[in-house]
């Protein structure tokens, strides 16, 4: 199967749903703020790469890498650092942050982790920083993922927990009484791994075993005051899509409604809030 995007055809991809949307305004919006996406997530990175450890010698795979902040600290850590997404912006991103920062032992694929045709054994680790939520067969891609990896290899990632309770949570919310769920519902669409059991079920009908979810919180920063907060995460692409489709009216309302909701987040320069995810690690059978 191929999906066309933007006058070129992409061979190998199962997710067409998601190459559409990463290849269109969302991926093109993740590309023009890396520098604020990183300030949301960068905080598990080092919990990440913690339990990975990544030697000298190793080859690491990173899924999902969007603008591949992740791969590039993988990269200073080990031999060699692949990432591979959907998304041509963020790899265009990321291919010139790897060449500014000087880290030549790095490279990145476009192509969909549940059917591309990995080398059989070629990596020793795989990451990915919240990149696996999204497939459209979540057993056949992690089957994927792992047999390129070699015995023994390891596989550490971080997915979102589910929102109800958490800050994002409360600040979606707030947006309720006048949009649809932004990420929809809990257990599906980004928070599809929100589940321990859930998680453990699809990673053993992969082939991967001593699987462990292990609760993590980090603080993510969403801009520098309310008001840059409020104008970031509204033209977030599922916050933009909502905002689309009722009139704008009810717009405005839900616009008033997440800057109120984001106000009590705002302390030292910075709106601040407490990001939660599941640090997973498995080994392949």
């Amino acid at each position: 199967m191929s999906v066309h995007n933007e006058g070129i055809a992409v061979a190998g991809i199962a997710n067409t749903t998601q190459a559409q949307a990463w290849n269109g305004y969302e991926g093109e919006h993740w590309a023009a703020h890396q520098d604020r996406y990183d300030a949301v997530n960068s905080g598990f990175n080092e919990r990440l790469l913690g339990v990975a450890e990544i030697r000298d010698r190793d080859r690491v795979l990173d899924v999902g890498c969007g603008n591949g902040q992740l791969t590039r600290l993988a990269a200073r850590q080990a031999a060699h650092a692949t990432g591979i997404d959907l998304s041509a912006p963020m790899l265009a991103r990321a291919r010139a942050s790897a060449h500014a920062e000087d880290v030549p032992n790095v490279s990145f694929e476009r192509g969909d982790a549940q059917v591309h045709p990995f080398p059989p054994g070629g990596f020793d680790i795989v990451l990915s920083r919240f990149g696996v939520m999204f497939f459209a067969d979540p057993v056949a891609a992690f089957a994927n993922i792992g047999r390129a990896m070699r015995p023994g290899g390891r596989l550490a990632f971080v997915c979102l927990t589910a929102l109800a309770g958490t800050d994002l949570g409360t600040v979606f919310g707030a947006l309720a009484p006048h949009l649809a769920a932004p990420t929809g519902a809990d257990g599906s669409g980004p928070t599809s791994l929100a589940d321990p059991g859930h998680i453990r079920d699809v990673l053993s009908r992969a082939g991967f075993r001593d699987v462990t979810c292990t609760y993590e919180e980090a603080q993510q920063i969403w801009g520098r005051d309310v008001a840059d907060a409020a104008d970031f995460l509204a033209t977030w692409g599922p916050v933009r899509h909502q905002m689309h489709r009722v009139d704008p009216e009810t717009a405005a309302y839900a616009r008033d409604a997440l800057t109120a909701a984001l106000r009590p987040y705002e302390s030292a320069g910075a709106v601040r809030l407490r990001g939660t995810a599941w640090l997973v690690t498995a080994v392949p059978s």
